[in-house]
């Protein structure tokens, strides 16, 4: 997908401390332009079922993200086949539990938001309502896999583990952070970026950025920084960490194992983990500073907070900060801070249908057209100058938000999730 890779790499940068690199210098310099191919003649079927792989094992089903050239980035297609598959092998009694991974250099850099992009400015709205559709949807199912026991009121959740490795962004973190293990490796790199493109954090993000130590979630909602896998095992992100080098030793493993029993699945990883601590620089060792400055109920408290310590403390960290929220737009800011307090004190299902409500009013343009311009600016003409409308936290009124959480009309129905017949875990 046209700039998919070096869109990735320009978010990548804008989310990172200029005084810390949590990527490999090569990943930045072999991160080439990426032009969209054009054919003549629709995808084949094998074309569309060739984005998700699949591989049997002998207990076991692993599902492979497999558009590596556009760093793995979701579409309906692959978020319709992914549900497809979890349903059969959820009735399949010969499937003990299940892997997900993504091939090349990435788990998954999120939505494929530049064709998210075109969509939207062909007018093709029920397109658009079956891309967030399909994605939350799968998500519901992935946050609440099951497998039929004996009794009908007895239901055990069949084993999901989802292997980390290389950039895990967006929705790419919706589609793996609800799975009972998640594997984190030293190439992992974690973000929630949509702010910095006029959206908000989807896909559940604010059911599970909420759920974060302290005010972890809303720094992270808000600015976009990055973790890597050191980070995410110690704020619980991620359940296990292995070095990259050894990750084929754990897929090695995890093919053989014929067991339903999450204690086996474990012990198997733990059997590959590494010991490993986020480095001096990291966010995590000013925890302290993030719930003082991050715990206010409106963006505006946050900057000043921010603005205050910086001028106390003459600590860097708090301008590279505030050099990070002013590159998103002040709209997005403030639906991003309302939803992950929100997120709080609801359940997985409630935030999905929230954020589905969400995502349509971000992209309908009846309050702003921030997120096109966002997506044209970051990864479209790559300008990287976006034109935010409104421009300024002071012009963004309490109406605006409000009416990001409401429904586009009364005639517009919510994202229906399987509620009755699948009850959330978490």
């Amino acid at each position: 997908m046209q700039g998919l890779k070096s869109a990735a790499a320009l978010l990548i940068r804008s989310c990172c401390n200029n005084n810390k690199s949590k990527l490999s210098h090569s990943f930045l310099a072999h991160c080439p332009q990426h032009s969209r191919s054009l054919s003549s003649s629709p995808p084949t079927e094998d074309d569309l079922n060739n984005q998700v792989l699949v591989e049997d094992k002998a207990n076991s089903r692993s599902a492979i993200l497999n558009r590596p050239s556009a760093l793995n980035a979701l579409n309906t297609n692959m978020g319709a086949r992914l549900l497809k598959l979890y349903k059969a092998w959820e009735k399949d009694s010969s499937v003990g539990f299940v892997t997900l991974k993504g091939s090349g250099r990435a788990f998954s850099a999120g939505g494929d938001i530049v064709n998210l992009y075109h969509l939207i400015n062909q007018g093709k709205w029920e397109a658009c309502k079956e891309f967030f559709g399909t994605l939350y949807t799968f998500i519901y199912v992935l946050g609440t896999y099951l497998k039929p026991h004996v009794s009908i009121q007895d239901l055990n959740r069949q084993q999901l583990v989802a292997i980390l490795n290389g950039i895990t962004m967006g929705g790419g973190t919706g589609i793996s952070i609800p799975g009972t293990f998640r594997l984190a490796t030293d190439k992992t790199v974690f973000a929630t970026p949509e702010t910095l493109i006029g959206f908000h954090p989807d896909a559940g993000a604010s059911f599970f950025l909420s759920h974060l130590p302290g005010h972890l979630g809303e720094y992270l909602a808000l600015t976009g920084d990055t973790l890597n896998g050191a980070e995410m095992i110690a704020c619980g992100l991620a359940t296990h960490y292995t070095n990259s080098e050894k990750l084929h030793l754990v897929e090695h493993h995890l093919g053989k194992l014929v067991t339903d029993d999450p204690s086996l699945i474990e012990t198997s990883l733990e059997q590959y983990g590494d010991l490993v601590y986020p480095d001096k620089m990291s966010v995590l060792h000013r925890i302290e500073m993030v719930d003082k400055c991050f715990s206010h109920d409106t963006v505006e408290e946050i900057f000043d907070a921010l603005e205050r310590e910086a001028a106390e403390t003459n600590d860097p960290w708090f301008n590279s900060t505030l050099r990070r929220l002013k590159e998103a737009s002040p709209l997005s800011l403030k639906v991003a801070l309302r939803s992950i307090k929100e997120g709080r004190f609801q359940t997985l299902d409630q935030c999905l249908v929230r954020e589905y409500r969400m995502s349509l009013q971000g992209i309908s343009k009846q309050i702003s057209g921030d997120f096109c311009e966002g997506v044209r600016a970051r990864m479209v003409h790559k300008d990287s100058a976006p034109k935010w409308n409104p421009p300024s936290l002071e012009q963004v009124s309490e109406d605006m938000v409000d009416r990001y959480f409401s429904p586009l009309s009364e005639s517009e129905p919510d994202l229906d999730l399987p509620t009755k017949q699948r009850e959330a875990f978490m």
